[in-house]
């Protein structure tokens, strides 16, 4: 099978952008439709031309304004020329030569086109494009960022690294490094069992799933600043947990290892989709303290634990805005009723998180978001509905886990503590913790 030209691989791009703006569908979705009528790409072709669109997505309200096009509605052609002068740095002549008008090429440049990308300037664009975020949106991000928010933003825009997380259950960091040293792994900078794997030129990394690190349990595959709401969480060795929005598994692995396969751990979601690759990722780590309660029908799967958790771990359902490193489309298909939508989700849950909280435990509340409404707002209301608890200072909360350190890199919030690309290196991660009187 014949390799496509840089060139096609252009077009293709264009034309799954087409397709996701017109029908505001995840960009997954639209490469996918656009591979199975496409059968002759082959996988590196496939994969190259996601590249292209994930990077436009990321320059999304930046590439149409430099290029003139609709802010609501851009083309597919204005992102991907907008995206290659302002991401790649390609000058005006490069783009050219790669729309060429030959077969499978993209048309050849208007004038209008090449006098746009011979001097992209954003000086004069509103903050919302400098920083590629909906502008609707705005206000919520200055409140957290301040005069930082289109620095913010625009880290928020950018690749996301890989890390990966050592199951201290079965090896330790210096093991893992040496077994992984032909991907030249370095250690995280804060989380003390991460490691960081180089992306490749395209912002793809290896295959780490089919390495045999991975089949046995050494390694998961989770961002350090998930690594850091673990480690704030703080679990007692020998304490009862609930992990109560625990979905695939990933911080109740994390738990389990700090725990060091002590006390116990209770794993549930209100989606039992969301469960299911718990059970072979728990067998895979040798984690033997995690019990499964998985929701039937209407009944509460940890009903009988009401007043018992020393600790419960509350990953709240968010917009997860902290996470467009990794969903650069979401940012663009999010909407204000999401948010409203959600902020009923956490009071839902926060609700259920205080009946199963002991006197003298805690809850540990976490998003993936850098809204102000879903994080210290969702927590005003809480406070409000349920006397008895009060937040833990977010110096207290780090010199106890450890990780005193981090204090100047992140930001203290009224109830908690906000990461961030910028600032802290990792997702955009709010932790706090809730301490109910005993």
């Amino acid at each position: 099978m014949r390799a496509m030209t840089p060139q096609a691989r252009l077009s293709g791009a264009i034309e799954v952008l087409d397709d996701l703006v017109a029908r505001r569908r995840p960009a997954a979705d639209a490469l996918k439709d656009w591979g199975l009528s496409h059968r002759f790409a082959g996988s590196k072709d496939r994969a190259g031309i996601a590249t292209i669109v994930y990077d436009a997505l990321r320059r999304r309200a930046s590439a149409a304004w430099v290029m003139g096009a609709d802010e609501e509605r851009p083309s597919g052609r204005a992102l991907v020329l907008g995206m290659l002068a302002l991401q790649r740095g390609m000058s005006a002549d490069q783009i050219a030569a790669l729309c060429d008008g030959s077969r499978f090429a993209p048309a050849p440049l208007a004038e209008d086109e090449r006098a746009r990308l011979a001097g992209p300037d954003l000086s004069a664009a509103p903050p919302h494009v400098q920083g590629d975020y909906p502008a609707w949106i705005h206000d919520e991000l200055a409140a957290i960022f301040g005069d930082d928010v289109v620095a913010e933003a625009r880290a928020l825009a950018e690749r996301a690294p890989l890390d990966i997380r050592v199951n201290t259950l079965l090896v330790s960091r210096e093991e893992a490094q040496n077994a992984l040293a032909f991907l030249a792994p370095i250690e995280t900078p804060h989380a003390p069992h991460g490691l960081r794997i180089a992306l490749g030129e395209d912002g793809r990394g290896p295959a780490l799933q089919s390495e045999p690190e991975f089949i046995k349990g050494w390694i998961e595959i989770q961002d350090e600043g998930s690594q850091l709401a673990a480690l704030l969480a703080r679990p007692a060795a020998k304490a009862q947990v609930v992990d109560l929005c625990a979905g695939a598994g990933g911080k109740t692995l994390a738990l389990a290892a700090l725990m060091d396969n002590s006390g116990q751990i209770y794993a549930t979601d209100a989606d039992t989709r969301r469960l299911a690759p718990i059970h072979d990722r728990l067998a895979r780590a040798g984690v033997r303290n995690v019990q499964i309660r998985s929701p039937r029908g209407k009944a509460d799967a940890v009903e009988d634990l009401d007043g018992r958790a020393d600790l419960v771990l509350v990953d709240a359902p968010c917009t997860g805005t902290g996470t467009w490193r990794r969903n650069p489309d979401a940012k663009w298909r999010l909407r204000p009723g999401s948010l409203a939508q959600r902020r009923g989700e956490q009071d839902a849950v926060l609700d259920r998180a205080a009946r199963l909280v002991a006197p003298g435990g805690r809850i540990v509340y976490v998003t993936c978001s850098v809204l102000p409404a879903e994080n210290d707002g969702a927590l005003d209301a809480f406070l409000e509905r349920h006397d008895g608890f009060a937040p833990v200072p977010a110096g207290e909360m780090l010199a106890a886990a450890g990780l005193a350190e981090l204090a100047p890199r992140v930001r203290e919030t009224r109830h908690g503590l906000q990461m961030s690309p910028l600032r802290t290196g990792v997702d955009g991660f709010y932790v706090a913790a809730l301490a109910r009187a005993g």
